[in-house]
């Protein structure tokens, strides 16, 4: 598979929002910020960072990749857990500088590393004047030790 090159955004804005050229304007650290959500009924899964090379993986083989800023490396979401996040549509923002993923979730259909749906299982409230936070979502998908290792 030969890598993607994408061309570097025009100062011209009204290129930007229009159809054409995909010229997705990454950050100082070369990264883009990636909103996931699932495919079938529109669940908020995850909010991930795309390097150059994984959002080009991506889009070459219709399978989401990442760059973990933790790790400083590519992965390939799903690899080890199986939960594989099939792409089905991907989209950008009116100034390219966020992308949009649809997906399908194998294996599991969960994406957190937690075991858990989303990555977004909870909410901030504030109680006695500190923000603390409550888990609304509390349904395992899978063993992340089992899974993981960990």
């Amino acid at each position: 598979m030969s890598q993607l090159i994408f061309n570097q955004p025009s100062g011209d804005k009204s290129a930007l929002e229009d159809a054409g050229d995909f010229t997705p304007r990454f950050d100082d650290r070369g990264l883009i910020t990636a909103i996931v959500t699932d495919a079938r009924d529109g669940e908020l899964l995850m909010v991930a960072h795309m390097n150059a090379q994984a959002l080009a993986l991506t889009i070459q083989s219709g399978t989401a990749h990442y760059f973990s800023r933790s790790r400083g490396k590519i992965w390939k979401k799903g690899e080890t857990s199986g939960n594989l996040q099939t792409v089905k549509e991907i989209r950008t923002d009116c100034d390219q500088d966020a992308i949009w993923l649809k997906v399908e979730v194998a294996g599991h259909d969960a994406t957190c590393h937690t075991g858990r749906r989303s990555c977004f299982y909870r909410t901030i409230t504030l109680r006695d004047g500190k923000p603390m936070l409550d888990i609304v979502d509390d349904e395992i998908h899978f063993d992340p030790h089992d899974v993981y290792g960990k």
